[in-house]
C-alpha cells in the first residue's frame, strides 16, 4: 500500500471512493433514494477544487496503483475552535478494503502531517449510528464531546452528528 498526496488525476477515483463508501456506510442511515443520486462527477469537482486551492490536504492510500481510500484534513472549520486544533474533513476507504488497515494507515499518515504542521488537537464529526466508523476514531483515541450534538439535514433525513477529538501527539 503506497499513501501519497492526491495530484488532480487521482480526483476522479477519489470521488469514486466518496460516492461508493458513502453508499455503504449510510445504509439504513441515509434515504436509499438520496444515496443512489450521490453524483461521482459533482465529489470529483469538489475533490478537484480540494486539490488546487489546497495542496496536501487530501492523501489517498493506493494498493496495485488503484486509490482504495482517502483522508482530507486542515484547519478546524469549527466556529470558535482553538487555533491549533485541525480537523479530519473525510475519511473514507473502499467497502472491498474495510478492516485491511487502509483508513487506520491514512489517519497515522494524517495524523503525520497534523502534528508536523504544529496542531495540539484534532476533532471530526460523525453521524450518529454510524457504529463502524464510531468504533474506528474510539480505536484511534477520538472522545465524544456530547455537548456538540447537532443537527443536520441530508436527503430530507434529519441526522444528529456528534463531534470527536483527540491530542495531535
Amino acid at each position: 500500500m503506497e499513501i501519497r498526496p492526491a495530484a488532480l488525476e487521482d480526483c476522479r477515483a477519489v470521488a469514486e471512493v466518496h460516492v461508493e463508501s458513502w453508499q455503504h456506510s449510510y445504509r439504513g442511515i441515509l434515504p436509499a433514494q438520496y444515496l443512489s443520486s450521490l453524483s461521482v462527477a459533482e465529489r470529483e469537482a469538489m475533490w478537484r477544487r480540494t486539490v488546487e486551492r489546497q495542496p496536501n490536504r487530501l492523501l489517498v492510500a493506493c494498493v496495485a496503483g488503484a486509490v482504495v481510500g482517502f483522508v482530507a484534513f486542515g484547519a478546524s472549520r469549527d466556529e470558535g475552535a482553538p487555533s491549533d486544533r485541525a480537523e479530519v474533513w473525510a475519511i473514507y476507504v473502499k467497502a472491498a478494503s474495510w478492516s485491511t488497515g487502509v483508513g487506520r494507515n491514512l489517519w497515522l499518515e494524517a495524523l503525520r502531517h497534523i502534528v508536523a504542521q504544529g496542531y495540539k488537537s484534532v476533532s471530526l464529526w460523525v453521524i450518529v449510528g454510524n457504529q463502524r466508523a464510531i468504533r474506528f476514531y474510539e480505536r484511534a483515541g477520538f472522545i465524544a464531546e456530547p455537548e456538540s450534538r447537532s443537527s443536520l439535514e441530508l436527503g430530507g433525513a434529519t441526522l444528529e452528528e456528534l463531534r470527536y477529538v483527540r491530542h495531535a501527539g
